[in-house]
């Protein structure tokens, strides 16, 4: 079985062409239930979101503030585990035919053992992993099986990369690039700031991958303004607070659906 990684190749192309960036949704598997998590996915997915990213909670999420650690510590009390984030993955791509990428850290990976996530996440219908703290010098064993198995290999990229660290990373990875917009952890912001743009703009420079960002991000005003330089908007504490704000399930996600459909509005200029 093949993973997905043309399919979000040629979502992110196809908003290109569109004269937009793409919208990049972050949701972990698990939250509120796997059940809920799915659901909430998939109202992001309806809302407006080309791609979904589905965090793998972890119990020590380096890059991640307190609303996605608030989250991730809910899915875990709950006893999620990595056969759930594949369930997320396959019934979220399968309802609409859009990429789901997995984010995660290395430790679950590992433990997990590569071959044997690899091939489920690709059986599964993904199109990739985000891998925030794997570093590009290790990333061999990952890479070979990611490529066999139809898989991106999404490294992130920080205001503090060297251009030559930068023309490595890019040069190993592939999907997208992942730019964080400023040093720090995940979380809504004021605003998202012109080390964004600069750290596109070096990473441009190296590679002709789609570079999206994050961290930050969490209006359509933000996503217009990221939208005019980079290629993809990645969005993840703003969908995460608002499931954790409402009353109930169902309001959370109805929250989802309104801020991707703003969210799309923002990316492409109506906002």
């Amino acid at each position: 079985m093949s993973g997905n990684v043309l399919l979000l190749n040629d979502t992110l192309a196809a908003a290109k062409s569109e004269g937009r960036a793409a919208l990049i949704a972050y949701l972990p598997a698990g939250f509120p239930t796997v059940d809920g998590g799915i659901e909430a996915i998939r109202a992001a997915l309806d809302g407006g979101a080309d791609v979904v990213e589905v965090g793998l909670p972890h119990s020590d999420p380096v890059l991640d503030g307190p609303v996605i650690q608030t989250a991730d510590d809910i899915a875990l009390r709950g006893g999620v585990r990595i056969a759930d984030v594949m369930r997320t993955v396959r019934e979220a791509h399968a309802a609409t035919g859009k990429p789901i990428l997995v984010m995660t850290y290395w430790n679950p990976i590992d433990r997990y053992g590569v071959e044997r996530f690899t091939a489920e996440l690709a059986d599964a219908g993904g199109a990739g992993c985000i891998l925030p703290d794997l570093p590009v010098q290790e990333s061999a064993l990952w890479r070979e099986h990611a490529d066999k198995h139809g898989l991106a290999t999404v490294f992130v990229v920080a205001p503090s990369s060297r251009d030559a660290r930068l023309a490595k990373i890019t040069a190993a990875g592939s999907g997208f690039v992942y730019a964080a917009s400023l040093m720090g952890v995940t979380g809504t912001r004021e605003s998202v700031g012109a080390q964004a743009e600069d750290l596109v703009r070096r990473t441009r420079a190296t590679t002709d991958t789609p570079v999206c960002v994050g961290l930050g991000v969490s209006n359509a005003a933000q996503a217009a303004e990221v939208a005019g330089f980079a290629d993809g908007v990645i969005v993840g504490s703003a969908f995460v607070k608002r499931m954790l704000d409402a009353p109930d399930d169902a309001a959370g996600v109805e929250g989802v659906r309104e801020l991707a459909a703003d969210l799309a509005k923002g990316v492409r200029g109506q906002a």
